[in-house]
């Protein structure tokens, strides 16, 4: 019969150690700060942008600030651009169309609170306000969606 080289006290304690460290490991959990949504917010939308649909895009920007300010801008190949902005204060909902590989994210405000600008427009500069953008996505898993749909919910209520 096998028998142990360690008095019952020394186990004891061993066995006490590591319940305790196992519990205090359990205890304190991580949550996202301000910050954290932020990035998370920009990583995801940068990640998740498909220029593809448009061959005429040269160069996009999408981004959201630390104003909690959501900014598309876009430049066509002939120097024409597109601007959409509007602050996650005004959020009211986000709809998702399409299947996992590719969609759009229409991201919607109570009023018409998105700003919409173009610039060397050859039909003229138009400055508008909308109510719906319509960002065109690729790899759109509902985890994603449910996870950036609570980082603009997050950062709407924080009033960053």
């Amino acid at each position: 019969m096998l028998k142990s080289v360690l008095s019952k006290s020394k186990k004891v304690g061993i066995i006490v150690t590591l319940i305790f460290t196992v519990a205090v490991n359990y205890c304190f959990k991580y949550s996202f700060n301000d910050q954290d949504w932020l990035s998370y917010t920009n990583r995801c939308l940068s990640e998740s942008y498909d220029p593809t649909g448009d061959a005429k895009l040269k160069k996009w920007e999408l981004s959201v600030n630390s104003d909690a300010f959501v900014r598309l801008r876009k430049t066509y190949a002939k120097g024409k651009q597109e601007y959409y902005s509007f602050n996650l204060h005004q959020f009211n909902d986000m709809d998702y169309m399409g299947n996992e590989n590719t969609g759009s994210l229409k991201l919607k405000t109570t009023a018409d609170d998105i700003i919409v600008q173009t610039h060397n427009d050859p039909h003229g500069d138009v400055d508008s306000m909308t109510t719906e953008l319509d960002i065109p996505v690729k790899n759109m898993q509902p985890e994603r969606l449910d996870s950036l749909r609570e980082a603009f919910n997050t950062l709407r209520s924080k009033g960053l």
